[in-house]
């Protein structure tokens, strides 16, 4: 028997050499956040080498495109993808990536 798992979403990912982990969290049913949501909390954990991750993240792409085609999820309008990718770069040219593991 095979064990499945299901995940709310990704609470973070982490590049440390060429091995990626990413962390699934689930929604608490009993744990709230300041605005009495549901907290994501850690579940587990997928690791793997970064061409591993680089074959899935292909692969999401293609269902992705498959789900759009089908109807089954629409692509979010322009302003609100750039309202949800957060602020615009920092000045100079520098990049900042909201994950404190990366510089």
């Amino acid at each position: 028997m095979h064990t499945e798992i299901y995940s709310d979403g990704i609470g973070e990912i982490t590049v440390t050499g060429t091995v990626l982990r990413i962390d699934l969290v689930s929604l608490s049913p009993t744990e709230r956040d300041a605005n009495n949501a549901p907290k994501a909390t850690f579940r587990q954990r997928i690791i793997m080498p970064l061409d591993g991750f680089a074959n899935a993240a292909d692969l999401i792409q293609k269902v992705m495109q498959g789900l759009i085609e089908a109807g089954a999820i629409q692509r979010r309008q322009a302003t609100e993808a750039a309202a949800a990718a957060g602020p615009a770069p920092a000045p100079n040219g520098a990049h900042r990536n909201s994950s404190p593991n990366f510089s």
